[in-house]
């Protein structure tokens, strides 16, 4: 969500949405008079929720796909760049010039919201709601697929209790399974269980991660149906033998209870935009360890039951966008018909080496500097075969010549670029980008494809994202990881990677900004999906349980006298 200034609109969002709760319409009635969706195919979670039937779904696979637009974003800055805002402010604008348009958006976690991010939702007149709903409990899908986490922790400590471990030939000290919770917090990250006595196992150590970066959620996020959610939970990896042969979840008969615990998780859920619109909003993997984008069935879905729909990817274009070709689209048959570029001319002059306190003030030397970030990203899409159109996310210190720049910047790459200021204006500030997004999406020239080839070796998959989008010289890798990925080729040679590094930098160094060439690309580790069905190349260090920050946004979430919940952005 871009952190707008507070001189862009009149009202504060948490005004927005009071007032948006008096006029809401129930989601029963957006989803028969928008989408034809009769009541007997929803199961309500309230007035302004629903999860659709999977039943209904599946009725649906006679019926034509409509089109389907990504938006992504530059190289992320503290400055903000708004890919959901835009999401949301496209996707309305769509409607509003005659298109039936849906969103497909990622369900928020509570670990930035209550941490320094905040929530997910949106933001000014471009929001899904409920928003409070949407960014604490929702309709519990994070909980359940915590839950299953969970079980299979728990079945594994009970399998070497009972020394099942004996049949399987688990070793304890080689189990790399760990716990999940959805919350940042820093003391998880390394634990010892099982003190106390031998009643309460074998005392290991152990961790936990935050729930989005589990695999059971990628796996959700990227599983057909039911049966395709049990095949791969059952393939997860929870640990290895004494001689480094992997143990899976199906070893241990755990697949079955986990996929009970999902089969609710599993059904997309339906809200609505401030201005009446349909979206699903439906899970929401890591974008580093896994591929940051909602659901596949969501996706799919929303294909189905609009002439356009609109999705996100997390993180920049480098992260986001390639996990979502390479990964998402692969593995789901979509066929992307146009990208959406975000980018900001504050986020452009911070690449440019501007401080974040000096951006409200024009410096074109800085912003045409900063491009290169821009170009980068813009020529790494058409790698994909897609249209682009670059979306300016307008903020108010925004200048005429600053805006002219970017347009003939991208106009030299032969790209359009237009300003939209859906966060004051909601659709009718996007309209502009909704007609140019068509147009981009039925001119017929998209011929998607992936970057490369599953027949491609794993080591050439990491090489080839390395030069040909980060604009590195090399990939680099001790002998050992090495020869881990030499081992992983012959069962696992056909998995795409996903690649894990920092998403503030083409490079691995957070601080090098704007298109840096000629860095190196070091694999650190190598972490195998086996039930997600990818190869996670981690470059340099990842974090999987985020911590609060000194001051946490959960000090300022409240309940005021009404039961409303105030402070949560």
């Amino acid at each position: 969500m871009a952190s707008q200034p507070s001189d862009q609109h009149a009202h504060p969002k948490s005004d927005i949405d009071i007032a948006q709760a008096a006029t809401m319409p129930p989601i029963m009635e957006v989803a028969k008079d928008k989408l034809g969706i009769e009541a007997t195919d929803l199961e309500p979670y309230g007035h302004y929720k629903a999860k659709l039937s999977l039943d209904y779904i599946e009725a649906l696979n006679g019926r034509p796909d409509g089109k389907l637009i990504l938006v992504t974003a530059i190289t992320p800055t503290p400055a903000g760049e708004g890919k959901t805002t835009t999401t949301v402010g496209l996707g309305d604008a769509l409607n509003r010039v005659g298109k039936k348009a849906m969103m497909c958006l990622r369900e928020p976690s509570l670990g930035p919201c209550f941490g320094m991010k905040g929530g997910a939702a949106g933001g000014g007149y471009a929001q899904v709601v409920p928003m409070e709903d949407i960014n604490l409990h929702f309709t519990g899908d994070f909980h359940a697929i915590g839950a299953a986490n969970n079980l299979l922790a728990a079945l594994i400590d009970n399998h070497v209790y009972w020394r099942q471990n004996d049949e399987t030939g688990l070793d304890n000290r080689r189990i790399t399974w760990r716990r999940a919770v959805d919350m940042n917090d820093r003391s998880l990250r390394q634990i010892t269980t099982s003190l106390g006595g031998v009643a309460n196992g074998a005392p290991r150590e152990a961790g936990f991660d935050i729930t989005v970066a589990s695999e059971v959620m990628a796996i959700l996020c990227l599983a057909k149906d039911l049966k395709d959610l049990e095949r791969r939970l059952g393939n997860v990896i929870i640990g290895l033998t004494r001689d480094r042969k992997p143990v899976l979840a199906k070893e241990i008969n755990a697949q079955g209870a986990m996929t009970a615990l999902l089969k609710d998780a599993m059904k997309p859920n339906l809200v609505q935009t401030l201005e009446g619109n349909p979206a699903f909003v439906h899970g929401g993997p890591f974008a580093n360890i896994a591929h940051g984008c909602n659901t596949l069935i969501a996706t799919k879905t929303a294909l189905k039951l609009a002439d356009y729909v609109v999705t996100e990817a997390g993180f920049g274009a480098d992260l986001g966008a390639e996990k979502f070709f390479d990964i998402k689209c692969r593995k789901g048959g979509l066929k992307p018909d146009a990208a959406v570029l975000v980018a900001t001319i504050r986020a452009l002059k911070m690449h440019g080496g501007v401080a974040k306190d000096d951006l409200t003030t024009e410096n074109l030397d800085a912003l045409e500097k900063g491009c290169v970030n821009l170009e980068r990203h813009v020529r790494n899409l058409k790698r994909f075969g897609v249209k682009v159109v670059v979306g300016i996310n307008r903020f108010s210190a925004d200048t005429p010549a600053e805006m002219d720049l970017v347009r003939k910047k991208c106009a030299s790459l032969g790209v359009t670029a237009v300003e939209s200021d859906h966060w004051a204006q909601g659709g009718a500030g996007a309209e502009e980008l909704a007609r140019k997004v068509v147009e981009a999406a039925e001119s017929g020239d998209s011929n998607f494809k992936p970057l490369y080839g599953d027949d491609t070796s794993l080591w050439n998959k990491v090489q080839t994202i390395a030069t040909e989008l980060y604009g590195a010289s090399e990939i680099i890798a001790d002998k050992k990881v090495r020869g881990q990925i030499r081992d992983l080729e012959a069962d696992y040679g056909h998995f795409p990677v996903c690649i894990a590094k920092t998403q503030y930098s083409f490079s691995t160094d957070p601080d090098y900004k704007g298109a840096p060439t000629g860095h190196v690309v070091p694999i650190r580790e190598v972490r195998l999906s086996a039930g997600a069905e990818f190869l996670v190349v981690v470059c340099g260090d990842i974090m999987t349980m985020p911590g609060l920050p000194r001051v946490p946004s959960a000090n300022a979430i409240h309940v005021d006298g009404k039961g409303r919940v105030a402070g949560l952005f």
